[in-house]
């Protein structure tokens, strides 16, 4: 006879699927203090029974990939933007558990003013921020949080007050407003710390649970990546250099004393939103009917990828906006490297007739690889029985897989030939469409017509879209090109 005296919490996920390349590690560096901090987060939501309520808003820094570990409603931000984000959750959701995830680069810095307006507002979200004294995810660079004589690669010589003025306080900031209800400072640099952290963290969570308005919870976190020592060290220098600036301590606590408050949620029906904000749906759209789909190609999670410069978020727009006015469930998610043009991009698009839980897609039913390394990267993703097509131009592979329906699409030489290079994103969408008939070409024009610029290059893509679902009709369908591809076109 055995019981289990410790196991993961169940509010991370068992196998860190969406994380690429190792699916049972985490991707923070060794030492640092994200990994406690979430521990303590996924063992108070577990504790408490929060999980199914649970929202958490992750901007952009080393949190930024939260999502691939917490299995709870993630939602990511922009940078500096989450507490504003919280708000908003919320206040839509006054039954969630909205947890904003902050380190100091991103909440002292460019979303101080988020922070500090919810704050002030006593909006019932749990705020939880990192201070590591730098921006660490981006190259160590000067925080607000910077310790003066700290040297970063912006301040080489060290923070000079003369220059870059004095560390920000946030938790003595914060706690002079009359909004928020509990705010403390914490650390981890030993056992003791880190059960203290612990106890923080679950404290702003029922404070929330029970209504009584804004938490925050600073936890001073090493990062000995950015501060260039080891673990060990790491720690000794949260304790000689940043506790003599930052005190820990309890700077707020009226947990006891604040009566609780309740948001009502005020449904307001989705056709009367148009109105409220006074709107008018265009004239020449109008919602129509979907049409007729086999089922193995209705509501689509569809991967697109290439790089940049092949117009792979452009097709992944043409083909939500069309997907909102012929009627379906809509979301288009962009990733992208910084580089942009020339760099990797993807997109995630997905179509359905139900109301859809997330725009992530981890695992898509259609995959449209436009470069060798797209393929190389996302084929092994994409679900048993999917559609997987491929840009055979410039692709000198075939997929290994044999439990995927594959199209190899000319799409690039066939853009060549009327040609325009660029229109290779066109002729893909065609062969989609041609293959599967989720959309009518004719909302398809009429959107791209919307959305392009120039009308010589409108008339390309125009030409480019039939050609690919031509080319599809005429040589991937296992039925010659039809009275649906004549009587719409």
């Amino acid at each position: 006879m055995y019981a289990v005296a410790y196991q993961r919490p169940k509010s991370f996920y068992g196998v860190f699927e969406r994380k690429p390349g190792d699916h049972h590690t985490t991707h923070y560096c060794p030492g640092c203090g994200h990994g406690n901090i979430h521990k303590y987060i996924a063992e108070a939501i577990d504790d408490l029974g929060i999980q199914d309520r649970t929202i958490f808003i992750s901007p952009v820094g080393c949190s930024v990939f939260a999502y691939y570990y917490f299995d709870v409603g993630n939602i990511q931000a922009a940078h500096g933007r989450a507490a504003a984000v919280a708000t908003a959750v919320k206040r839509a959701r006054p039954e969630s558990i909205v947890i904003s995830y902050q380190g100091d680069g991103d909440l002292a810095a460019i979303g101080g003013n988020e922070v500090l307006h919810a704050a002030n507002r006593g909006e019932n979200i749990t705020v939880i921020f990192v201070n590591n004294a730098l921006y660490g995810m981006t190259g160590g660079q000067m925080a607000p949080t910077t310790l003066l004589g700290q040297k970063t690669t912006t301040t080489p010589r060290g923070r000079d007050v003369l220059n870059e003025g004095y560390p920000l306080r946030v938790c003595e900031l914060l706690a002079t407003l009359a909004g928020p209800v509990y705010i403390e400072r914490v650390a981890l640099f030993d056992t003791r710390s880190r059960m203290k952290a612990r106890r923080a963290i679950r404290k702003a969570l029922q404070a929330q649970m029970e209504g009584k308005g804004f938490s925050l919870v600073e936890v001073l976190s090493p990062c000995p990546t950015g501060w260039g020592l080891q673990p060990d060290a790491a720690c000794e220098w949260i304790k000689e250099q940043m506790l003599p600036v930052f005190p820990l301590g309890v700077f707020k606590d009226e947990t006891a004393t604040r009566p609780s408050r309740t948001l009502t949620k005020t449904h307001v029906p989705v056709t009367e939103i148009p109105a409220l904000l006074g709107l008018r749906e265009p004239d020449i759209f109008g919602r129509v009917t979907p049409p007729d789909v086999a089922a193995c190609y209705r509501n689509p999670r569809i991967k697109i990828a290439g790089f940049g410069g092949q117009g792979v978020l452009f097709l992944g727009t043409i083909l939500a906006e069309c997907g909102m006015y012929q009627g379906y469930h809509v979301s288009w998610l962009p990733s992208y490297g910084p580089e942009m043009r020339g760099g990797t991009a993807h997109c995630h698009v997905t179509l359905s007739q139900e109301p859809i839980g997330s725009p992530l897609i981890s695992h898509p039913t259609v995959l449209m690889a436009m470069n060798r390394p797209s393929l190389d990267r996302f084929e092994a993703e994409v679900v048993s029985g999917g559609l997987l097509l491929y840009n055979a131009t410039l692709i000198d592979r075939a997929p290994v897989r044999r439990d995927l329906e594959v199209m190899a699409v000319p799409a690039s030489e066939i853009a060549d030939r009327l040609g325009e290079a660029r229109a290779a994103n066109m002729v893909m969408l065609g062969a989609y469409l041609g293959r599967t008939r989720l959309l009518t070409p004719d909302l398809v024009e009429r959107v791209l017509e919307k959305n392009t610029k120039k009308s010589s290059l409108l008339e390309v893509n125009r030409a480019a879209l039939r050609a690919g679902i031509e080319w599809a009709a005429a040589g991937q369908c296992t039925e010659p090109i039809t009275s649906w591809v004549v009587d719409n076109w």
